[in-house]
């Protein structure tokens, strides 16, 4: 499983109610009538990650989850083709900026991406060096794979880490004694708006 997550926030000026209203439009639209391979989707209130940079207004965090790399293709077609356009050009109008980012699913259960749990922990590690492969697989020991989820980057997009856990607590792989040097978990908070899930 894949997931788009796209992080935005409505230009200044355009208003936080008229913003929301107009994106969970385009979500129903989806969800109503989904491009093939797309299982889901979900609208997030989030603290600031720092790879938006300071400012207002709050920003979100949209979830795609895809079947496959084919989905992506099809998600992006079908956002401004015929049954959407109308949702997506609404809700585009009122956009102010954001970042993506693909990330596959590496441990747990997917569908918390769209369950709203109210922790993402976003792990990166340094640029360069030496990788340690399996360091990685470390980072959601503790995590309940029921109730929280582990991804992975699969392409760079944006400014967005490379690791992310979703969880209703901060599993002990992600502890600050536990991580390798130079690597870091910034824990951000999540408050849902939609899901379809």
């Amino acid at each position: 499983m894949l997931a788009y997550v796209f992080w935005h926030a409505p230009l200044d000026g355009a208003g936080r109610e008229a913003y929301e209203h107009a994106n969970v439009a385009f979500h129903r639209s989806l969800a109503h009538r989904p491009p093939v391979g797309l299982r889901g989707s979900a609208c997030l209130r989030v603290t600031r990650p720092a790879w938006l940079g300071d400012g207002e207004p709050q920003p979100y965090e949209d979830w795609y989850l895809l079947e496959d790399f084919t989905a992506l293709g099809v998600l992006s077609e079908a956002a401004v083709g015929r049954g959407h356009r109308s949702a997506h050009d609404a809700v585009a109008r009122l956009f102010g900026g954001g970042a993506g980012a693909l990330y596959t699913l590496s441990e747990g259960d997917g569908a918390q991406a769209l369950a709203g749990s109210a922790l993402a922990v976003w792990i990166a590690r340094p640029l360069g060096g030496e990788r340690k492969r399996g360091l990685d697989e470390l980072l959601g020991d503790g995590m309940d794979p029921r109730r929280a989820s582990l991804w992975r980057r699969q392409l760079v997009l944006g400014p967005g880490p490379e690791f992310c856990i979703l969880a209703d607590e901060i599993p002990a792989g992600v502890a600050p004694t536990r991580l390798p040097e130079r690597w870091s978990a910034t824990v951000l908070s999540r408050e849902p708006v939609w899901s379809s899930g």
